[in-house]
């Protein structure tokens, strides 16, 4: 998220079109490289810490940006990119960012059995012959092309990546590989009926997307944690 801010507080979109999703990718590749390189043979723990200081890092330098920005348009134009919209998007950017969101995609299917095997858990993967730093790398790059692309035309939008697999498992089952297409279609979905339900709820200005998904994803989180919790042994 950080590259595509760059590009707007520099107002490189207006000189190159591929400026936004080009940073947009590279931001989100940098910070997904340092927390793995940070979390790295610390377990699933030093992972999380390490994703929290870099998301934090980031929230401090884009806090900055706005802080700094040039000029009120500037300032507006982050800001409205941070509680993420559809609004104003055209097929031009479908097909700006299609090919990196294709390539992205397609990567991350190649790996599905992959991640299947690493499922067992890392020792019996390496046992199997699976190679986990080039595994790691792949659904790296994949998901920072992939999701950096498509988060830098329509802003952060938060918990359709998190909620779409838990609502397609119980029909998918819990490989990875059988479970990857059915959520991104299921994110589809997701994302289009929260932008139809922004338009039509009205409370004053028009409910931003980013902020409505948040809304509803919050609660479904909590009531997934206490169920989690009651069938814990």
């Amino acid at each position: 998220s950080l590259g595509a801010v760059i590009a707007i507080y520099f107002g490189l979109a207006a000189v190159f079109a591929a400026a936004t999703p080009l940073l947009g990718i590279a931001g989100a590749f940098a910070t997904t490289a340092i927390t793995f390189t940070l979390g790295r043979g610390g377990g699933t723990l030093a992972l999380i810490l390490a994703g929290a200081a870099v998301s934090g890092l980031g929230g401090a330098l884009i806090a900055l940006s706005l802080n700094l920005a040039p000029n009120a348009n500037a300032a507006y134009e982050i800001m409205n990119w941070l509680m993420g919209s559809l609004a104003d998007r055209s097929w031009d950017h479908v097909f700006l960012v299609l090919p990196f969101v294709v390539i992205g995609g397609v990567i991350l299917i190649f790996t599905g059995r992959a991640l299947d095997t690493l499922s067992l858990g890392e020792t019996q993967a390496r046992s199997l012959g699976v190679d986990l730093l080039h595994l790691r790398l792949l659904v790296l790059f994949g998901t920072a092309t992939a999701v950096g692309a498509a988060t830098s035309v329509a802003g952060v939008i938060g918990f359709i990546g998190l909620v779409a697999p838990h609502l397609i498992r119980p029909w998918t089952g819990y490989q990875p590989s059988r479970v990857i297409i059915p959520a991104a279609l299921a994110g589809a979905v997701l994302l289009l009926g929260a932008d139809i339900a922004t338009r039509i709820i009205r409370i004053g200005p028009e409910l931003k997307l980013g902020v409505f998904t948040s809304l509803i994803g919050t609660p479904f989180f909590f009531w997934h944690v206490v169920k989690l919790g009651k069938t814990a042994p």
